[in-house]
């Protein structure tokens, strides 16, 4: 009897993974249709590139090489935006949009391995950035690109918008961490403040467990004020289950051995660079920038809190600065809302950079 059941509820696990292997190749196809290129000047490209002494792995699409080259910087610090290739696919007759698994992510975590990713810092990938840009300026005949910064990788772009502005038109920046502590402490306080209000006994449970000072917490206490801060996130609950997975799953770029590296990178890169995650604060950084500044951010993010992010924009000098509040947005704005993202792009930030031939692009 007992191996009548183990036997049927195998059977049922087998055909629940193959009913999702099929429908992943039926998605697939569907997604790879929608993202075809077919314009006379237009690029898509996908290819490793030596940065920082190992390869990187890059994807540049655009439906014409005379637009500005947009690149991006993915959050995590371990999660690669190329997975939202498809919900930024308007984007690419605007923009050649460039996306970038950075060392420990994605792409490039799978060709070098956990051991050949090197230096897992914020200043190595600030580095690397460097390296990539230099590469595109070379290989896209451009003199600067714009950078749009995302989550954790407006740890990234700050710097290095402050280090090197000779090679934006401007920096972009989304999902704003400012002060990590003050933002994980506030999180924890607001998302306590919905699962209550939800009478969620087990979320409540486990964020008094962990304590209010993040600056105590290990990783697992980080982990857990993320999980429930998704699971509650304001407008889109389990943005985790209902945006990423489904993104990554679907995409055609991804193969099951990348999926597996795409999710173990995330949490391995988290936990590589925790120490510094938890002391950061942008404001060390300095707020004087020598390029124009955006900061697009949804009006109720409830990972990097739109309040910290208003005030930091608030004490940002730079020759330009504008600030856009995506409705019905929460994290993630540009990949949930990326229709009126990608309007705030178009009218603040496109016209700051050259849409003029790549031939004279560099001459201009």
């Amino acid at each position: 009897m007992i191996g009548t059941i183990l036997a049927g509820a195998a059977g049922v696990v087998a055909a629940a993974a193959v009913g999702g292997l099929a429908w992943r190749k039926v998605r697939q196809h569907q997604v790879a249709n929608a993202l075809e290129i077919t314009t006379p000047n237009g690029i898509v490209e996908q290819r490793f590139v030596r940065v920082g002494g190992i390869d990187q792995w890059i994807q540049i699409r655009g439906e014409d090489r005379a637009n500005p080259v947009l690149l991006v910087l993915h959050g995590g610090p371990g999660w690669p935006n190329a997975v939202f290739t498809l919900p930024l696919r308007p984007w690419e007759r605007h923009f050649t949009v460039v996306q970038w698994d950075h060392r420990g992510a994605g792409k490039t975590l799978r060709r070098t391995g956990k051991a050949g990713s090197g230096e897992m810092t914020f200043d190595r990938r600030v580095a690397d950035a460097v390296e990539v840009i230099e590469f595109l300026r070379q290989h896209l005949s451009v003199d600067k690109v714009i950078v749009l910064a995302e989550s954790m990788g407006t740890l990234t772009g700050l710097p290095l918008a402050l280090r090197r502005p000779d090679l934006l038109h401007a920096l972009v920046v989304t999902d704003l961490y400012v002060n990590m502590a003050a933002n994980e402490a506030r999180k924890r306080q607001l998302t306590l403040e919905r699962l209550r209000a939800a009478s969620n006994a087990k979320g409540v449970a486990a964020l008094e467990g962990i304590g209010g000072d993040p600056t105590r917490w290990d990783l697992r206490a980080w982990n857990s004020n993320m999980a429930w801060a998704f699971k509650t996130n304001v407008p889109t609950l389990n943005l985790d289950r209902r945006l990423l997975f489904p993104q990554a799953l679907s995409s055609p770029i991804y193969s099951l051995r990348d999926l597996y590296t795409l999710f173990a990178g995330f949490q391995w890169s988290t936990a590589q660079m925790f120490t510094e995650l938890k002391a950061y604060d942008a404001r060390r950084l300095g707020t004087r920038f020598e390029v124009p500044f955006f900061l697009f951010q949804g009006t109720t993010d409830v990972v990097t809190l739109t309040s910290l992010a208003e005030e930091y924009f608030g004490e940002v000098e730079a020759p330009t600065k504008g600030l856009a509040l995506i409705p019905n947005a929460g994290h993630f704005a540009a990949f949930t809302q990326p229709e009126p993202f990608l309007a705030e792009l178009r009218t603040r930030v496109r016209p700051l950079a050259s849409a003029t031939s790549p031939s004279s692009t560099r001459r201009a």
